[in-house]
């Protein structure tokens, strides 16, 4: 009756190895049996859930909740679990679970929240509830109900990964073949997903990852990483992975003496950083990286203003000319920066808001001149809940607010929020996004992605002429043309919705 499901709710079709659910599942193999669901994997989860439920053997229903997709499955199965099954403990983690932890406690489904990292919390929560304890305020990372008020337990980060117990990829295969998972991307034909790290330590005021973790950041050692994506080269065939870190590159030494390890691999890679902190690197490291299969890596490059980039709290050094210097930098060793722009900062006016967008439009065009290779990703500025951040006081002065309601958030304008497409937000006007999005388009087709990998030389060199004008001459509005072209020939790789590579299909 002890049993547990841990669900990995749909989130896109370009999936990944369910990284959140295999390292809980870590933390309770050989405790506790338990059952992978995979949205992903699966053409109706619900009935691999309710198959589970219906045995009588499982107490706890155990789901990843990040922003977007994954509500639609999280939202009303959990509910549904309630309304059936409703001795089943419903336990939640994940982004959004910790980042709307009100709305989510106070639905009246969701029991439990684990609050950041699990590894310790979610087996100690287990031994409890199976105990019939109902007191749990000496479990860290932990967020639930009692006497009808939220109580958030103290914060705990682990501090040594590398003790943590082994990632059961056995049991996961057993039940979906990991071959499912390596997708063919930019960066091979078998791609694996992988985590060396947990937090970061910096805190900008727009991530999700800065409530969670507070500036804190713990990886594990070069030789855990090698050892577990050696074991995914050698048993399963990947020949190319993607550290889905929120910043893999805090400690040069440890990336430096990894890069040393799988050199000799013949495998290529991606990760996540920071220009300021990658900045600092030896050119010897940069050198070492780049021949021990380092591709691409994806940098928060943010804003083309000085003052924004201040307010964002990146805090670090980062700089509008660093940002152009350091992509410069990048194109010496041959490795493509990935640069994200945050566009639509709320600022002292509608105007000021225009203009900071046309300059972020001119210095990304800028990036591209000195160093064409730079990939470009835009977002539309969505709050995040920092509490006492700079810029969330801005944003609320303004009126926006989240939700009040968990079923609220299946509403597609919500989806869309989460994914910085549709910021709902009322110092963004609908003219603006009209002209991020158009310039969006025409950038894209002026500079096809290097990430597709079914673009043909041919359709890259059409999509450039024929977006040269608009490109050239700042004509932005109304690209139909290039929408028609795009939607046939390019599909071109969105971090937030596909993962952080572009599949071939």
């Amino acid at each position: 009756m002890n049993k547990v499901i841990l669900f990995n709710p749909f989130a896109a079709k370009n999936y990944r190895i369910p990284n959140s659910i295999l390292q809980i599942a870590a933390s309770i193999n050989g405790r506790y049996d338990f059952v992978f669901v995979d949205g992903n994997r699966e053409k109706d989860p619900w009935s691999k859930i309710k198959e589970c439920l219906d045995s009588g053997e499982f107490k706890f229903f155990g789901c990843t909740v990040m922003p977007g997709p994954q509500l639609k499955q999280a939202i009303p199965f959990t509910k549904r679990i309630r309304e059936e099954y409703p001795n089943v403990i419903n336990i939640w983690g994940g982004y959004f679970a910790s980042n709307q932890y009100k709305t989510a406690i106070d639905s009246g489904y969701v029991d439990f929240i684990v609050n950041g990292q699990g590894d310790y919390a979610f087996p100690q929560l287990l031994d409890k509830l199976s105990k019939d304890e109902n007191h749990f305020e000496d479990i860290n990372n932990l967020i639930f109900k009692k006497s009808g008020e939220i109580v958030a337990t103290q914060k705990e980060f682990i501090s040594d990964q590398d003790n943590l117990p082994e990632l059961p990829y056995t049991l996961l295969h057993e039940q979906y073949p990991l071959e499912g998972y390596l997708k063919r991307t930019f960066l091979g034909k078998k791609t694996a997903a992988y985590h060396a790290s947990f937090g970061c330590p910096f805190t900008c005021s727009f991530c999700a990852v800065v409530p969670i973790y507070n500036a804190r950041w713990r990886g594990r050692s070069a030789e855990k990483v090698y050892k577990d994506v050696l074991y995914l080269i050698d048993k399963h065939g990947a020949d190319a992975v993607e550290f889905h870190d929120n910043n893999f590159f805090v400690n040069e030494k440890m990336v430096v003496e990894f890069s040393r390890l799988i050199k000799d691999h013949n495998i290529q890679w991606w990760g996540e950083g920071r220009i300021d902190t990658i900045n600092k690197y030896k050119d010897e490291s940069l050198q070492l990286m780049r021949e021990s299969g380092c591709r691409m890596i994806f940098f928060g490059a943010e804003s083309s203003n000085d003052e924004i980039l201040n307010q964002m709290d990146k805090g670090g050094t980062q700089t509008a000319q660093q940002i152009k210097e350091f992509a410069a930098r990048m194109g010496k060793f041959d490795i493509i920066p990935e640069y994200s722009f945050v566009l639509g900062i709320p600022l002292d006016s509608e105007s000021a808001v225009n203009e900071q967008i046309d300059q972020d439009i001119a210095f990304i065009k800028e990036i591209k001149e000195i160093n064409p290779a730079t990939e470009i990703i835009i977002y539309l500025y969505s709050p995040v809940p920092t509490e006492g951040s700079e810029l969330y006081e801005t944003v609320k002065k303004t009126g926006f607010s989240f939700p009040e309601k968990l079923e609220d958030w299946l509403n597609p304008q919500w989806e869309n929020f989460d994914l910085r497409r549709n910021p709902l937000t009322p110092w963004l006007k609908p003219y603006m996004v009209d002209k991020i999005q158009g310039f969006e388009t025409v950038l894209n087709a002026q500079y096809p992605t290097v990430s597709d990998v079914k673009l043909s030389r041919q359709q890259r060199l059409w999509m450039k002429r024929i977006s040269s004008f608009r490109y050239k001459t700042d004509t932005f509005k109304w690209p139909y043309e290039l929408k028609a072209l795009q939607k046939f020939w390019l599909k071109y790789r969105r971090p937030e919705t596909e993962g952080f590579a572009t599949e071939e299909t």
